[in-house]
């Protein structure tokens, strides 16, 4: 939220105890003069000859000045409680909406009034920070019924495939022990996706440099004989990118990109392209593949976890569990970086992986 400028705290406390103190100043000198001054003569000895000594002055002073001091006490005591409320209420809605979410209930929001000053900044700081926390918290939940979801399915396979087992002996086992191979792959598969996909989040690791290029050409040899096998031709071009961070989650990411590029390059025979550049002090990695046009409202929920762009053939051992792009998205932002998802008009999809650079 934009504010206009204002005063500060520090300086609208600093004002008050200012006025009060001058007030309190003001005061002391008006009884001074009224119970004091006035009856000291202009000259140093009166009409009569005899100037006013000091037991006449304390006597006559004294009262009035006690009297002065208690009531200036308890108009700073008052005035003080009454303006410090007034400064501080602000904080006592802080503290509400901190109570609030303490609770449980990140739906409340402060929106404080007022022109900028420390305790508005207080406060749109937190209601930022509530909204990231709801929004952290409703993608934690939808994510552990996603996984919970996932995991339901290899577990009652494995389960209906023992049952078989067990009331028919004379079945092939050959063909029961395949099938729960497959099933119990796919399960750790999701399985170390989703550990991989927590230890991004947690940006838990430890930072070296990092040349996106190498890491681009190492990926692409790893995945050339998946490109082959589906007659996709897959391209490896670029400069030198450097960037800081763990090679081991950058190179998951970019193996999860140009693995899904081949992957979802249906039909067989099209190309994926991936090039690494430069620009500035951004370290930029672009994975481009060809396949089936993707609708426009699809593509912002790709990184959801386990959202598939495409209808997965699920005897195909590359088929994945649906948490490539999300682990992408994961590790991006750990590095503090942006992910760029645009569909081709073609046909395809076209990721853009911007790092902050490292000389």
């Amino acid at each position: 939220m934009r504010r206009r400028p204002g005063l500060s705290a520090r300086l609208k406390l600093t004002l008050s105890y200012a006025g009060f103190l001058a007030v309190a100043g003001a005061l002391l000198m008006a009884v001074v003069w009224v119970f004091l001054l006035r009856y000291v003569p202009d000259n140093s000895r009166g009409l009569l000859g005899i100037a006013p000594n000091r037991y006449l002055l304390v006597r006559m002073f004294a009262p009035a000045a006690a009297v002065a001091m208690v009531l200036l006490l308890v108009f700073g005591l008052v005035g003080g409680w009454i303006l410090a409320g007034r400064m501080l209420a602000p904080l006592t809605q802080i503290t509400h909406a901190a109570r609030m979410a303490g609770s449980g209930s990140l739906s409340h929001r402060i929106r404080m009034k007022g022109r900028k000053d420390e305790f508005r900044e207080l406060a749109d700081t937190f209601d930022l920070m509530l909204e990231q926390l709801d929004s952290h918290v409703a993608g934690q939940r939808r994510f552990a019924a996603n996984a919970s979801h996932e995991l339901r399915t290899p577990l009652a396979i494995s389960r209906t495939l023992l049952d078989v087992a067990r009331k028919d002996p004379t079945r092939d086992r050959g063909e029961l022990i395949e099938r729960l191979h497959a099933v119990n792959t796919r399960a750790i598969d999701l399985i170390e996706a989703l550990l991989l996909l927590g230890r991004g989040d947690r940006g838990s690791f430890t930072r070296k440099s990092v040349d996106l290029s190498l890491v681009a050409e190492e990926a692409g040899e790893t995945l050339l004989p998946l490109a082959e096998q589906r007659r996709v031709a897959l391209d490896v071009t670029g400069e030198t990118a450097r960037t800081s961070g763990s090679v081991e989650l950058l190179q998951q990411m970019v193996t999860n990109l140009v693995q899904n590029a081949v992957v979802h390059n249906l039909p067989a025979g099209g190309t994926v392209t991936v090039h690494t550049e430069a620009r500035g002090d951004t370290s930029v990695l672009r994975v481009e593949n060809t396949g089936r046009r993707l609708p426009p409202e699809l593509v912002p929920t790709l990184t959801e976890p386990f959202q598939r762009g495409t209808e997965r053939v699920r005897t195909d051992e590359h088929a994945g569990v649906g948490l490539g792009l999300a682990i992408v998205h994961s590790i991006v932002r750990a590095h503090g970086g942006t992910l760029d998802l645009a569909a081709r008009s073609a046909g395809g999809l076209l990721v853009t992986v911007r790092l902050p650079a490292r000389p």
